[in-house]
């Protein structure tokens, strides 16, 4: 596929800068790019490379006199490239149809041009709908519904009662609607509570590879429109995520936990369970998050505080061991000058 400059800009809401006829036929790094290929700049600290690459063209903020080439110019350099590259990378449908090898129940409903591969399960009463991909070893159990244009990686497994958008993206290994952890004690003994709850992902949500979403105990477990999930998040029994937001890898978020839209969780926070996380909230990594985090702000550490706060606090903690030998040698010279005044020290006594 081959596109002029101009026509990429427009397909952006850019602008160009030289020549808008040079043709793209890909789109590369600032290093790897070939003389045909479009690569992007998104930070004034890669101009030497800028300088150096041999792609045809360049992404940028604003024009940039000192390097010699066709600009595309967008407000966001990065977000178009990521547009450009996805229409360079999107392949046409291909209608494979039923594999002879994989399991549909006879009460299954199966949309068109839906390609179910090898090995796939599809259980009783469930509903694929048009242009769905299920690849080699896919388990759908029971009274699923599975919405137009999703797609399922190999081994992913979706237990009984799940209800699954329009679009939505599950990577090798993820598995939805497996039982929450709950339990009860009974003397000494782990009573297991059943977990009869469902769980239900709006459109466009996408899941990375072997991240485990928990149905309900009762009601529902819910991840809403366009929210994206990194690899390895455990998200547990009826949470609730907004839309929007993203939960990046390895982060685990107990049950009953509210959280809200557009909001973002870095890598390995950990979420309590019952905790509220409010709309447009940023969580730095590795934070613990507690109870509830109001929205409009950013927060780190554990607990999880406001981020300005958590600054002044780990900046009075990498100085503790300076402050300790501090305090230290003020208790001798303390206690020394309590030696050379007795008289003293018995009067406050």
């Amino acid at each position: 596929m081959i596109k002029k400059l101009r026509e990429l800009a427009e397909l952006v809401g850019g602008t160009v800068a030289g020549n808008g006829e040079v043709e793209i036929s890909g789109i590369g790094s600032l290093e790897d790019a070939g003389p045909s290929e479009l690569t992007f700049m998104a930070s004034p600290k890669f101009l030497g490379k800028l300088k150096e690459t041999r792609a045809a063209a360049v992404i940028v903020s604003k024009e940039i006199p000192q390097v010699d080439k066709p600009f595309l110019i967008a407000a966001n350099p990065y977000l178009a490239f990521a547009k450009i590259l996805g229409f360079f990378s999107d392949q046409p449908f291909q209608d494979r149809g039923v594999d002879p090898r994989a399991y549909v129940s006879p009460t299954a409903q199966i949309g068109r041009e839906v390609n179910i591969y090898p090995f796939v399960w599809i259980g009783d009463r469930c509903s694929i709908g048009d242009r769905v991909v299920l690849y080699p070893g896919v388990y759908v159990g029971e009274d699923c519904s599975i919405g137009d244009g999703s797609v399922f990686y190999p081994n992913v497994s979706v237990y009984s009662r799940t209800k699954v958008g329009k679009r939505v993206v599950l990577h090798s290994g993820v598995v939805v609607g497996s039982d929450g952890f709950a339990y009860v004690k009974e003397g000494r003994t782990n009573v297991k509570i059943p977990q009869v709850g469902t769980v239900e992902m709006g459109d466009d949500v996408e899941i990375g590879a072997n991240t485990t979403v928990d149905r309900a105990t009762l009601g529902k477990t819910i991840i809403q429109r366009g929210t994206k999930i990194d690899n390895l998040v455990q998200v547990a029994h009826n949470v609730v995520i907004g839309e929007d937001s993203v939960i990046v890898a390895q982060v685990g978020i107990a049950g009953s936990t509210r959280i809200g839209s557009n909001v973002t969780l870095g890598g390995q926070v950990g979420v309590s369970d019952h905790a509220e996380i409010e709309d447009n909230v940023m969580v730095g990594a590795h934070s613990g998050v507690v109870g509830k985090l109001a929205g409009n702000a950013a927060y780190t550490g554990t607990p999880a505080m406001p981020h300005r706060e958590f600054l002044r606090v780990i900046n009075v903690f990498q100085k503790l061991p300076e402050l300790n030998k501090r305090l230290l040698e003020l208790e001798k010279r303390f206690a020394a000058l309590e030696e050379k005044n007795p008289s003293k020290k018995e009067e406050d006594e």
